[in-house]
């Protein structure tokens, strides 16, 4: 994936009103990106690349929200929360990005069995 600009269907959890986003790549990290809007920076994994097994079922309505009929046109990352002790990623709350358009949702996984905090392996 490239550095792009990120419209959120809604805004993110915890970002006020905040809804136009870039999504700049971290040099020398493989798959981690900067999520950058206004005074916001967050830092995101593409998981695919970092979580293979990372499965989360995303409904019809929930790919409805970005404009996506198939999961085939779906990225989806997960925030990371760098700590001096570990890091974790939020496996609970992914976000979702349509591939062709930007087109942005965080989504809450209510129902499965994806934790809040995750330790990140090296």
């Amino acid at each position: 994936m490239r550095a792009e600009a990120l419209t959120f269907a809604q805004p993110p959890l915890g970002l006020g009103s905040l809804t136009d986003f870039a999504l700049d790549p971290i040099d020398g990290a493989d798959a981690v990106y900067a999520l950058r809007g206004g005074d916001v920076r967050l830092f995101v994994l593409d998981a695919a690349v970092h979580l293979p097994t990372y499965s989360p079922e995303l409904s019809a309505d929930r790919l409805a929200v970005i404009g996506a009929t198939t999961i085939e046109k779906v990225d989806v990352f997960v925030v990371v929360n760098p700590a001096q002790e570990e890091t974790t990623v939020n496996l609970i709350a992914p976000i979702i990005v349509h591939r062709d358009t930007g087109v942005s949702a965080q989504v809450i996984l209510d129902g499965q069995n994806w934790p809040l905090r995750q330790k990140l392996a090296a």
